[in-house]
């Protein structure tokens, strides 16, 4: 049984695994928080533009897990992108009212600035 915060993230997930940020944007609130390991983003805006680029390296996404309750959801996965080929990923989200109001990822940032590098991961 899935609970709704594990839906609305799950939906997200799809949404912005499938390139499609217009949609996937509809399950973020405007004035949403993300902590991330790059900082603090506020405002679905800046969510959005933090966003993008990954989006547009983004060749695969696999779901590992998903769990939540009433307002809390974690999603783990793994992604590969055009630099780097596995880059396993976790999500805390917090949803009210059917919207991500906070988002903590959780990313090993070091394999994506190798690739910048030059460097093998």
């Amino acid at each position: 049984m899935t609970s709704p915060a594990e839906k609305i993230a799950l939906a997200y997930f799809e949404a912005w695994t499938s390139h499609d940020m217009d949609r996937a944007m509809t399950y973020v609130a405007q004035d949403v928080v993300c902590d991330a390991p790059a900082g603090r983003i506020e405002g679905a805006e800046a969510y959005r533009d933090f966003m993008t680029p990954f989006v547009g390296i983004l060749r695969n996404a696999t779901l590992t897990a998903s769990f939540g309750d009433e307002e809390t959801a974690v999603v783990v996965y793994d992604t590969e992108t055009v630099p780097v080929p596995s880059a396993p990923a976790a999500e805390c989200v917090t949803v009210r009212h059917g919207k991500i109001v906070h988002s903590r990822f959780i990313f090993d940032r070091a394999p994506f600035d190798a690739a910048r590098a030059g460097r093998p991961s």
